[in-house]
C-alpha cells in the first residue's frame, strides 16, 4: 500500500530552507518517494491556524516513507527542519476511499 508523508511547517528561522529543498528532494527520490505538491500557496478552509508552507510526498509503502524519514542521510536535514520551524510530519495510507 501506498503512503503519504503530508507536512505542515512554519519557518521560524529561513537559514536551513536552500539547503534542505536541494538536497532532501534526491533523498525522497532515493527512498522511492515522489512529490505531489510542495507549496506556500494555502488556503485556509477551515480550522484556526493557516501554516506557511505544505508538502506533500508519496512513497511505494509505509517501510519506504519511514527508511526515507529515519535515514542517517536525512538526519541533519530533520534536526535543521525541527530548529528553524514548526512542523506537524504526518504518516497516511493512500487507501481507496470508493470501496
Amino acid at each position: 500500500m501506498e503512503y503519504l508523508i503530508i507536512v505542515e511547517t512554519d519557518i521560524t528561522d529561513p537559514s536551513w530552507v536552500h539547503e534542505y529543498l536541494s538536497k532532501v528532494t534526491p533523498l525522497v527520490i532515493a527512498c522511492g518517494g515522489s512529490y505531489i505538491t510542495r507549496s506556500s500557496d494555502i488556503e485556509l478552509l477551515e480550522g484556526q491556524h493557516k501554516p506557511q508552507y505544505s508538502l506533500v510526498a508519496k512513497f511505494p509503502s509505509r517501510e519506504a516513507a519511514m527508511a526515507f524519514y529515519n535515514s542517517a542521510e536525512y538526519a541533519p536535514f530533520k534536526a535543521a527542519r525541527q530548529n528553524g520551524a514548526t512542523s506537524r510530519f504526518l504518516l497516511v495510507p493512500l487507501e481507496n476511499a470508493a470501496g
